[in-house]
Formats: structure tokens, C-alpha cells, sequence
């Protein structure tokens, strides 16, 4: 009998052990509030809205120790809509992100799946548009530069480095998955931070071959890709400071595109020989007390557009204002308001303001306001 509640008790300190050495989570974000928009199509709209700041999601993520500093991690995220309950992305179940791998305490980690690139993963925390929770309202025009990161890369393998005195690395592939094509929807991206004190450095660089124009591949037509081309660059370099409850960020990003086709989210629904934007940005938080916090951001964003009912160069400038009040660690609500004013297109499909996650205003301006609540779990 001894014997046997000796065993016992061995069994049930191996099965706490074991449960201690493997996790598995189940996280969340809920954002809705009311929105007015002065101009979407000419008409003013008070409008029940989900996601103005941050996506909504719902995942699973695990971790499993596996000794000597390895652990075998996994991750699976839904984006949804909590007004109507449908999908983010339509016909997915775990359209944001889906991806497991191996991480190592001294050699990185190395996962395989559906992720964010490298342009998501080191120049978002610096942008208004990604920091944190993220702020969808504040995105460049048409999230040219996908800091907003409005698509992700199917098929891909990432690969992130340790930490070695403030910098880390990181590098991408996603596999076009067809035969014969190889290099048909493919995408690759690479990028570095630097962080030392209040110091945070970032430059990173994508690249898309004919991503968002099948239902396959690296990029499929079902993202959010707001122009399909048969090439999309991306490159960008930035950073911010910090100084007591401030943080100040710079910030540049520039977006190639050749030969674009309309896709199923595209807001200009016409196709173009050569798309390039330049975007500036410069932002700011402040930590007024524990609860309260404040934001805004400046972005100037300069593009050149180039088709077979000729050229244009349309201008953008946008600002962003934000006031946050945490009632917990959870749970905050807030006020933001967005202007953009567009112009130096006149006569062309970019002639309209369009505020992101907004149907595009009919004249050169719009202005955007919008209280909402967060809630995570």
C-alpha cells in the first residue's frame, strides 16, 4: 500500500511537472464604438463600426519546452467582426495568423505558416497605425506600405534572430506552391531593429511577384491587397525615443507597384502601368497619468501615379489625434479624430480623401471622428 501512494504521488508531481513545461492560451481583442464621417461617396454617415483601432481577433498560442532552451511554439488567430459576427477574411478560419515552429534560446526561432513580413514586424511598432494594439484610422492612404498590416504571407518561412546587444534580425520567404512557377506569387522580405535604452532603430524591405491576382500563392486574392501588381516593393527605415512618459517616432516607407490589376478589396477599381507612394510620418505619445494617455501623428504622403490615360501625382496630408482612458489592463475607451486632405489629382480615381477603413470622400477632404471601447482577454 506504501509502495502504491508512493507511485501515485510520483505520478502526480511528473504531471504537474509536465504541465508546467507546456502552455497553451487563449487570447482576444474586441473593439467597436460609433464613427461620423463628413464625406464617404458625398454623404455624411454616423456609423456603428468595428476594428477603427485595433483588429479584432480570437487565437490560440502554445508553447512547449522541449530542454536545452528549445521550445516548440504554435500560434492560430481569427480576425472577426463583431457587428454581424462574420469572418474577417472569408472562407478561413484562422485568417490573421497561422503558423507553428522552434525557438531557441540561442540560435532564434524558425516558423512555418501564414504570417506577418518583415515590414509588419519592425516598422509597425514605430508607426501610429501599429503600435500596440495598433490604430487602423491613422494607416497611410490605402495602407500602401502595409504597416497596417491589412495582408499576410501564406506558405512562408520566417526566421528571427536572438537579441545580440540591442539588435535582432529577421527574414522571410513565402513559397508560390506551384509547380512549374517557383517564382510566380512569391514574396520575401527581410529586415533589423536596433533597440539600446530609449533608443528603437528599424529598416526593413518586401517584396510581392504577382501577389493578390490568384487564389493561391504567397498573397492570395482574398487579403485585403489594395493594389495587385505584378510587383509590389516595399521599403522603409524609422525609429523613435524615448524620454520619461514621451515617445517620439520618425518615420519613411516607399511602395512600388508594376502593373496593377483591380482586386476584390481594391478601392480604385482601375488597373495602372506604375503606382509609387512615398510616405513621412512623424508621431508622438504621452502618458499623461497611469490611465490616460495621448497621441497623434503627421503623415505627408507624396505619390506618382502613371496609366494609359496618362500621369498624376496626387498628395496626401493626414493628421491624427487620440485621446485613451484605461479603466484596467484590459479595458480602455477612446476619442480620436482624423483629417486628410488629397490633392494635385484632379480629374483622375485618387482626386477623393479616403481615411483608412472609410469609402472614399467625393472632394479633396475628410474628416473622421470615432469613441469606442477595447476590451481584451
Amino acid at each position: 500500500m506504501k509502495n502504491r501512494l508512493i507511485g501515485a504521488a510520483a505520478l502526480s508531481l511528473f504531471a504537474v511537472t509536465a504541465h508546467a513545461q507546456s502552455s497553451v492560451t487563449l487570447y482576444g481583442l474586441i473593439d467597436t464604438g460609433i464613427v461620423y464621417t463628413n464625406n464617404q461617396g458625398g454623404h455624411s454617415a454616423w456609423q456603428m463600426q468595428s476594428s477603427m483601432l485595433s483588429n479584432e481577433v480570437w487565437g490560440l498560442r502554445g508553447s512547449e519546452d522541449l530542454g536545452g532552451g528549445l521550445h516548440a511554439i504554435f500560434r492560430l488567430e481569427s480576425g472577426f467582426n463583431i457587428q454581424n459576427g462574420r469572418q474577417t477574411y472569408a472562407g478561413t478560419m484562422f485568417g490573421r495568423q497561422a503558423y507553428v515552429g522552434l525557438q531557441s534560446d540561442q540560435y532564434g526561432t524558425l516558423m512555418l505558416g501564414r504570417q506577418y513580413d518583415a515590414v509588419v514586424d519592425m516598422l509597425g511598432p514605430i508607426a501610429l497605425a501599429n503600435n500596440g494594439d495598433g490604430n487602423n484610422l491613422a494607416a497611410h492612404p490605402f495602407d500602401n506600405d502595409n504597416i497596417d498590416d491589412s495582408f499576410y504571407i501564406n506558405n512562408s518561412v520566417k526566421y528571427v534572430s536572438p537579441t545580440y546587444k540591442g539588435l535582432q534580425a529577421e527574414a522571410q520567404y513565402g513559397f508560390s506552391n506551384a509547380a512549374g512557377d517557383f517564382s510566380n506569387n512569391r514574396a520575401y522580405s527581410f529586415g533589423v531593429s536596433y533597440a539600446n535604452g530609449p533608443i528603437n532603430l528599424a529598416a526593413a524591405y518586401l517584396q510581392l511577384n504577382n501577389g493578390g491576382l490568384t487564389a493561391g500563392g504567397a498573397l492570395t486574392n482574398n487579403d485585403f491587397v489594395s493594389f495587385p501588381s505584378a510587383r509590389q516593393r516595399v521599403m522603409g527605415v524609422g525609429g523613435n525615443y524615448t524620454f520619461g512618459p514621451a515617445v517620439v517616432g520618425l518615420l519613411w516607407t516607399r511602395s512600388l507597384f508594376d502593373n496593377t490589376q483591380p482586386g476584390a478589396n481594391s478601392v480604385i477599381l482601375q488597373p495602372f502601368d506604375t503606382l509609387h507612394f512615398n510616405n513621412y510620418e512623424v508621431n508622438a505619445h504621452y502618458a499623461l497619468t497611469p490611465s490616460i494617455s495621448l497621441a497623434g501623428a503627421y503623415t505627408f504622403t507624396e505619390g506618382s501615379v502613371s496609366s494609359g490615360t496618362g500621369s498624376v501625382n496626387p498628395k496626401w496630408h493626414q493628421v491624427t489625434l487620440m485621446a485613451d482612458y484605461s479603466f484596467s489592463k484590459r479595458t480602455d475607451v477612446y476619442l480620436e479624430g482624423v483629417y486628410q486632405h488629397a490633392y494635385g489629382a484632379a480629374g483622375s480615381a485618387f482626386e477623393g480623401a479616403y481615411i483608412n477603413g472609410l469609402a472614399q470622400s467625393s472632394t479633396g477632404n475628410q474628416v473622421a471622428a470615432t469613441v469606442g471601447i477595447r476590451t481584451r482577454f
